[in-house]
């Protein structure tokens, strides 16, 4: 039988110190999955696909694709074979992480596009070093200029393909205090999209 690192995933979700979901797993688009990325479960990605339709982060702040579930797509949905891009989380924000080359022939690393500068920054860590670090407890120190008291109900309130839209954003200068902004819950590919358009218009990407 092929080797899982989902045991040592599982350890990781059951100590960490926020709340982790382990969406249910779909075999058949699990095994599509695999197939399409050309992995195993013997990689992380590999098993997070095949074992789960994603993992829901910390109050449902973060979600990490996997096989899909409702309303999350699984983690082929945007993947881009011209440049290796692989979209695996989402944040609620409208957050991204992306696993793609930093330059042609280079080892994969998850970079993060994020609604307080519109940039994708290298944070230099593969795969699996990026997700054990978020089930670790990463999240609470990456997200700390991003949140706001009482984020915590108002980000479990929103379905899995919603994700909150503030005005003023994050990105300017009024929308840097996310308790005073507006906020309200919108689906979560429009406010990706949001975030990207904006990006494209400041010359950013």
């Amino acid at each position: 039988m092929e080797k899982s690192e989902w045991a040592e995933i599982s350890a990781l979700v059951a100590a960490a110190p926020y709340p982790v979901e382990v969406l249910p797993a779909d075999p058949e688009r699990a095994t599509a999955c695999l197939t399409a990325l050309e992995i195993t479960t013997r990689s992380w990605l590999g098993a997070v696909v095949a074992n789960s339709g994603g993992l829901v982060i910390d109050h449902g702040w973060l979600r990490v694709l996997g096989g899909g579930h409702d309303g999350l797509p699984d983690v082929t949905a945007e993947m881009d074979a011209d440049d290796g891009r692989l979209v695996v989380a989402y944040d609620v924000m409208g957050g991204q992480f992306a696993w793609l080359p930093a330059e042609p022939g280079a080892r994969p690393t998850v970079h993060y596009f994020g609604p307080e500068d519109l940039a994708w920054h290298d944070l230099e860590l593969g795969y699996g070093d990026w997700l054990h670090a978020m089930l670790a407890g990463a999240v609470t120190q990456f997200y700390e200029g991003l949140r706001w008291p009482g984020w915590e109900a108002e980000a479990a309130s929103v379905a899995l393909d919603e994700g909150i839209s503030a005005l003023p954003p994050p990105w300017t200068r009024e929308g840097k205090d996310l308790s005073v902004v507006s906020r309200k819950p919108i689906r979560l590919a429009e406010l990706v999209s949001v975030h990207q358009e904006f990006a494209r218009q400041l010359g950013y990407l």
